[in-house]
């Protein structure tokens, strides 16, 4: 459904580290530097984290968040830690199992160095 997702950070490098950490728990090889962007490429899509055009501070989005695919609650785990040791903050319930209409799926949620929400999921059998 989607091409690409790209969200702002006002510290470029600190952003690419971040999610160099993250993304490489999911075998995401490391960002693209393109200027003012960075750029995450796989056979499915793009992720893409840029300091905003119009040179205003970027800002994360109030109920917004970026789910990223994991194939085991252990590779959201991995994920979870790289994030944190990387500089974003947990959020959310601990990472776990949750229940619901879409049936049971591990969850494990994040804030980037910007504040930006994420998830790890990965829906269970």
């Amino acid at each position: 459904m989607f091409s690409h997702i790209m969200i702002g950070t006002n510290d470029l490098e600190k952003a690419k580290s971040f999610y160099d950490a993250l993304l490489a728990t999911l075998g995401v090889p490391a960002a693209m530097v393109d200027g003012h962007r960075i750029f995450y490429r796989t056979p499915t899509g793009v992720f893409s984290v840029s300091k905003p055009i119009d040179g205003k501070p970027a800002t994360f989005a109030n109920g917004g968040t970026v789910g990223f695919a994991c194939t085991s609650s252990e590779q959201a785990d991995a994920w979870h830690a790289a994030g944190v040791a990387n500089g974003g903050t947990t959020c959310e319930e601990p990472p776990g199992v949750r229940a619901g209409g879409m049936g049971k799926m591990y969850l494990a949620y994040l804030r980037d160095p910007d504040g930006n929400k994420l998830c790890a999921l990965h829906r269970m059998a």
